[in-house]
């Protein structure tokens, strides 16, 4: 009895009297349905573009003259802090590989191969002051997307779904944009629901051709014989999840076939880019060979947003800010893909007032060490950094320009108001009305949570 009670505590479905939204006394209700916020919301949704691979923070936000007068010189104190790699591969202090220099009225500090974004410098909240558990990609991804350094737990994604459901029944909640040149580093397990229902995963389009297969159908008949047939389905449907209660997994089955039926009505127009103009179009640097496909990803995913999806993930392949070599190149071509439609989807936020309800997330999962790493013969690189790094959140009830945190002279280490991952996911949540103590899952007993056992605190500092 005990056993059994267990088993199905996970998948208990709230009677009628229940409340909506996620808490200690009640269960939320396993779909996908627009649910009440724990306090009022600055932000509708989120627009998260990853950066793989763990951008470098004194190359491309936060300079460091110090370090930058010890280029090529020892490194001062203890090498065996510096990074993961052993002692033999680290080389000399490497300073900045790029010109960097103040903009907007809040002087905030980008490098110059980030044009497009500085320009909206007054717009960004830049965090100087991130830093996680490990210096490996693998459990780094792990940490900033879901909160824990393995695999198997819910994504941050995956959390806001199952606490606020989606403004539109017909196009899936949570909704990730992968690279037409492949997937990200763990791939899938990015955007997994881990142990929260199935139905709460994120819904990966296509990065080339039609992003969903099979939305128009392959022969016509009278709307009212398409009525009648889904309404039979339904019916079949009902009739066979309510002989077997708690499977969620059925659930979720069930429910991406009836959200796929009304994806034949809905989807075909929210995908379809080409209805933007000409100029919005260019306005993402759709055309141009470098920043086409990233621009495309960019605009769909305002064009997803504006239909009330709730969150939208942008990947791009494997890891390309990953530099362990030649870090002036690599860092120059991942800008020259992504500075103009990142921009371009501020700017296009910001112009149909969609940035006020709308957070944007840029980022990775770690940075870099302020000394060069030796990659076969020579030093062009740096190795990860766990201790430090630099991510920039917009819009959405995020104050804008904004420079909040501090490292050391070297940008190794944060000396000033440090924002662990589970901070910087707690305020996220404060953002779309969520409180991360009253967001959990009851699994068998233990209340999980995206923000873990030790109580993070919502950046005070960052919010309007």
């Amino acid at each position: 009895m005990g056993l059994a009670h267990l088993l199905t505590q996970d998948y208990l479905i709230a009677d009628s009297s229940a409340s909506e939204t996620p808490g200690k006394s009640e269960r939320a209700r396993y779909d996908l349905t627009a649910k009440s916020a724990h306090h009022p919301a600055k932000a509708k949704s989120v627009i998260q573009l990853f950066m793989n691979g763990g951008p470098s923070q004194m190359d491309l936000f936060d300079p460091k003259p110090v370090l930058n007068r010890m280029d090529g010189k020892p490194y001062p104190g203890n090498v065996e802090g510096i990074g993961n790699q052993s002692t033999t591969d680290i080389g000399v202090m490497m300073g900045g590989q790029y010109p960097m220099h103040q903009h907007g009225e809040s002087g905030l500090w980008l490098a110059d191969v980030l044009p497009e974004t500085a320009s909206l410098a007054d717009d960004l909240c830049m965090v100087h002051s991130m830093w996680t558990d490990h210096p490996n990609h693998d459990n780094a991804l792990y940490k900033i997307h879901s909160g824990r350094l393995f695999m198997g737990y819910p994504t941050l994604g995956s959390w806001v779904v199952y606490g606020l459901g989606s403004e539109n029944q017909n196009l899936p909640a949570y909704v990730v944009l992968s690279d037409p040149l492949g997937l990200p580093k763990n791939g899938t397990r990015n955007w997994t629901a881990g142990f929260l229902p199935p139905v709460y995963q994120g819904t990966p389009f296509r990065p080339t051709g039609s992003p969903i297969l099979n939305l128009s159908k392959q022969y016509s008949e009278p709307p009212e014989v398409t009525r009648t047939a889904r309404e039979l389905l339904r019916q079949l449907d009902r009739s066979h999840q309510k002989e077997r209660p708690y499977q969620p997994e059925l659930d979720a089955r069930i429910q991406s076939y009836e959200l796929a039926s009304r994806m034949q009505l809905a989807a075909g127009e929210a995908l379809d880019i080409n209805r933007e103009t000409k100029e919005t179009q260019e306005l993402y640097g759709i055309g141009k060979q470098a920043t086409d496909s990233f621009g495309r990803r960019c605009l769909l995913a305002r064009r997803l947003v504006e239909r009330g999806v709730r969150y939208v993930q942008i990947f791009l392949e494997e890891q390309p800010w990953d530099s362990h070599v030649d870090l002036a190149s690599n860092h120059r071509a991942a800008c020259e893909r992504t500075d103009q439609p990142v921009a371009g989807l501020l700017r296009d936020l910001k112009r149909s007032g969609l940035l006020d309800s709308t957070l944007v997330i840029w980022g990775g999962e770690f940075g870099r060490t302020p000394t060069s790493q030796r990659s076969g013969d020579i030093y062009t690189g740096r190795d990860h950094n766990m201790q430090a790094f630099t991510s920039w959140m917009a819009g959405g009830g995020i104050k804008g320009g904004v420079s909040y945190g501090t490292t050391d002279d070297f940008g190794h280490q944060v000396t000033e108001n440090p924002v662990s991952v589970h901070d910087f996911h707690a305020t996220i949540l404060h953002c779309l009305g969520l409180h991360h103590q009253d967001l959990f899952f009851d699994r068998s007993g233990l209340e999980e949570r995206l923000t873990g056992v030790n109580p993070p605190r919502v950046v005070n500092e960052l919010l309007l």
